[in-house]
C-alpha cells in the first residue's frame, strides 16, 4: 500500500515562529507514518524535514537545482531537477495534501498548482505570508471549497487525519 504523502510548502527565509511550527508538523507527519515532501532547501522546508527525520520519518526534497548541494541535511532523498521555480509544480503535485506555512511568491505558485489539481490545501494562520492571506478563502471560482485554515500543529494534524483517512 502506498504511504500517504504530505507536501509542506513555505518560505526559505521564514520567521522563527514559522520554523517551530514546521518542525512540529514534521514530527506529526512522521508519527502518523506519512511521507514528507518539500522543496528540500532551507527555512520551512528544512525545519519540517528535521522534525520528520528526528521522529523516524521519511523526508523527500524536490530541489530546483541540478545538484544536491542546495539540499538540506535532513532529507533522506533529494531529487535535483534543474527546473528552477518550475519545480514548484512537482512539489504541489507530489502531496496527497499540501500544507502552506507563510510564504512568498514561490509558495503562492505551489498553492495555485495544488488548487488547480484539486489537492486539499491547509493554510496556516497567524504566521503571515500567503497562507495567512488566503486561509479560509478560495483561490478562484473553479472549486466549491476553500483553503483550510489551521492555527496550530494539532489543528493541522486533525485536518490531515480527516483528509488522508477519507481519501
Amino acid at each position: 500500500m502506498k504511504q500517504r504523502q504530505v507536501a509542506i510548502i513555505g518560505d526559505a527565509d521564514a520567521s522563527p515562529e514559522a520554523l517551530v511550527f514546521a518542525e512540529e508538523l514534521g514530527r506529526v507527519i512522521a508519527r502518523n507514518g506519512w511521507v514528507l515532501i518539500s522543496g528540500g532547501r532551507d527555512g520551512v522546508m528544512e525545519a519540517a524535514s528535521k522534525g520528520c527525520t528526528e521522529e523516524g520519518g521519511i523526508a523527500i526534497g524536490i530541489l530546483p537545482t541540478d545538484d544536491y548541494s542546495s539540499g538540506n541535511d535532513h532529507c533522506q532523498v533529494l531529487l535535483p531537477t534543474g527546473l528552477g521555480w518550475t519545480r514548484n509544480s512537482l512539489n504541489a503535485l507530489s502531496g496527497d495534501v499540501v500544507v502552506a506555512i507563510g510564504g512568498r511568491a514561490g509558495t503562492l505558485t505551489e498553492m495555485a498548482f495544488a488548487w488547480s489539481f484539486n489537492k486539499p490545501v491547509l493554510a496556516v494562520t497567524g504566521l503571515g505570508g500567503w497562507s495567512d492571506r488566503l486561509a479560509g478563502r478560495p483561490i478562484d471560482d473553479r472549486r466549491d471549497d476553500v483553503l483550510i485554515p489551521v492555527a496550530t500543529p494539532a489543528a493541522a494534524e486533525a485536518e490531515l487525519v480527516r483528509i488522508l483517512n477519507c481519501s
